[in-house]
Formats: C-alpha cells, sequence, structure tokens
C-alpha cells in the first residue's frame, strides 16, 4: 500500500531538527532518541515511526488530501540507512572519538536536510540503485 508522500518529508524535516539539536548540544540522550527513531522507521516503515504517527495523527488531517503517494520500501531503506548513520554517530559520542559522533551525525543531518528542504532522499535514490543492480545482477 502506497503512502503519502508529505509523510516522509515531514519526518525528514523533524529529523532535521532534531539532528541539528545534537550537533549543537552535544546530546547523546537526543541521538539516541534519533536511533530508537530510525530503528521503528526502517523495521516497521516509516508510517510506524514516532514522526509517521505524528504526522498521520495531528499534521494530515489539517491538509487537504494527498495528490501523491509513493511506495512505502525506499524511504523504509532510506530510514535503515539513516539509522546506521546515528548509531556510529552514537558510538562516536560515547565511546570516541568525538569527531566520528559529529561527522556521522552531520552526514545523516545532510541527508534529512536535503529530503525535507528539497525533497531530494538520498537513502530513496540509493534504494533504487541497489535494485538495479541487484535486477541486473539475476
Amino acid at each position: 500500500m502506497d503512502i503519502d508522500a508529505r509523510g516522509p518529508r515531514f519526518g525528514a524535516a523533524v529529523t532535521t531538527v532534531v539532528l541539528a539539536a545534537v550537533l549543537i548540544t552535544g546530546s547523546t540522550w537526543l541521538l539516541a532518541w534519533q536511533v530508537l527513531a530510525f530503528a521503528l522507521g526502517a523495521s516497521g516503515g516509516v508510517a510506524r515511526s514516532p514522526y509517521g504517527l505524528l504526522f498521520r495523527k495531528v499534521v494530515r488531517p489539517r491538509l487537504g488530501p494527498p495528490a501523491q503517494f509513493e511506495s512505502p520500501q525506499p524511504p523504509q531503506f532510506a530510514q535503515a540507512v539513516g539509522l546506521v548513520f546515528a548509531v556510529v554517530g552514537l558510538i562516536g559520542f560515547t565511546a570516541g572519538p568525538d569527531w566520528l559522533g559529529f561527522a556521522a551525525t552531520g552526514c545523516a543531518l545532510a541527508a534529512a536536510f536535503l529530503n525535507s528542504a528539497f525533497g531530494y532522499c538520498l537513502g530513496c535514490e540509493m534504494y533504487l540503485l541497489v535494485r538495479r543492480m541487484t535486477v541486473r545482477a539475476q
């Protein structure tokens, strides 16, 4: 079942704010929250992530009907990619080195910002690339 294309973009906007706050404050607890949000989105799909639930329950009822729908698999894959970067960031901030935490969190922030501001989802593009490569290999 396809999802409202505005949902993942809303989630990316919230993620952008959270990750920017992590870089400003150095809060490992806030980054741990984002790790959990990414994990839920990667395992259950973006509609079941905390930001997806917020979008569905609070934001979407205030908007008009969606004009575009998209397959849920690319955004779910993007959540998994975000999860990897956030986990590496969390490791860097908790066990060191700090530069690893800043670099990994910064990469996740850049990807979330691209999606929220411009609608360009790096993880979704990676998903499509992987799909093309695996289809050709078969």
